[in-house]
């Protein structure tokens, strides 16, 4: 099969005054070195990281020893905070959610690809996550690129899907009934709750326009997109599956392999993720702070 070969829109930038950048692949992430985010990030050294942030899609940060004061700060430096309806917080900060697995528990959440709030009219920009507790082994993240899933579609695909619109939602993942079995929804616990607030559906583009970079990026996942709109169900359901399998190609992705006090922060716009679930038995738990975006196009 002949596979269409992509030169990327963006190559990608190493070099910079503030910062040390190592991307993590071709398609998508990068880690930063160079920065303390505990002490507060200067304007020239923020402006690189929103440079890396655009360029890559997501990036991550080493040995942050943050409060939640300055997971706090740092967030606001990007935007209005988004309290997540669903998500268990912190006792003591309320924007603030847990994403924790303890180790008699069997679900992890995130556990398939999705991008977070594509549910909502105005989704969030993206979300900052900081690793508290981590397993000995396990638990990494993978990202994929929406803007290499685009890119490397036939150019006929490309044609058809810029004409698309898709319904997204949350009522089949956070719903009354979002859960398959009594044992699952025992098991997700108080992890995950207010399903009566699971009301949101929304309406956007198959292929948007990213308000950062204005490159073209897929804007459907598996776990929140229902069908095209206009479309059926059962008619929306073989191609939305041939954009999943090709989203997640291994040549569209990275994986980052968390350490306590590493930091991650995503673009929902222009990437996917999925939690691994491999580390059965042991902790893990993430504070994770969304940040507020923009309509899409």
């Amino acid at each position: 099969m002949n596979e269409k070969q992509i030169t990327p829109a963006n190559p990608i930038q190493t070099s910079y005054e503030t910062i040390e950048v190592r991307p993590l692949s071709q398609a998508v992430g990068a880690e930063i070195h160079g920065v303390d985010l505990a002490k507060g990030v200067p304007a020239k050294q923020l402006s690189e990281i929103r440079q890396v942030f655009r360029d890559q899609g997501v990036i991550f940060f080493r040995d942050q020893k943050l409060t939640e004061e300055q997971h706090i700060a740092f967030a606001e430096q990007w935007g209005k905070i988004n309290v997540n309806r669903f998500f268990k917080p912190t006792d003591t900060h309320p924007i603030i959610a847990e994403v924790r697995k303890e180790p008699y528990q069997k679900t992890n959440i995130g556990g398939s690809w999705h991008t977070d709030h594509s549910y909502d009219q105005i989704p969030a920009m993206g979300s900052i996550l900081v690793a508290r507790e981590v397993p000995d082994y396990g638990g990494d993240t993978l990202f994929a690129s929406m803007y290499a899933a685009y890119e490397s579609l036939s150019d006929g695909l490309q044609q058809t899907l810029d004409g698309l619109r898709a319904i997204h939602s949350s009522r089949h993942s956070f719903g009354t009934y979002a859960y398959a079995t009594q044992e699952e929804a025992d098991d997700v616990g108080t992890r995950l709750g207010n399903p009566q607030q699971a009301t949101q559906d929304a309406n956007h583009p198959v292929v948007i326009r990213h308000p950062l970079s204005g490159r073209k990026a897929l804007y459907v996942n598996p776990d929140f997109t229902v069908r095209f709109d206009g479309w059926t169900v059962e008619e929306s359901k073989p191609l939305l599956d041939h954009l999943y399998e090709h989203a997640a190609r291994p040549e569209h992705t990275c994986r980052f392999q968390w350490r306590k006090n590493s930091v991650a922060m995503w673009d929902n716009r222009a990437t996917w993720h999925c939690a691994v679930n491999d580390y059965q038995g042991q902790a893990r738990l993430m504070h994770r702070i969304t940040v507020e975006g923009v309509a899409l196009e």
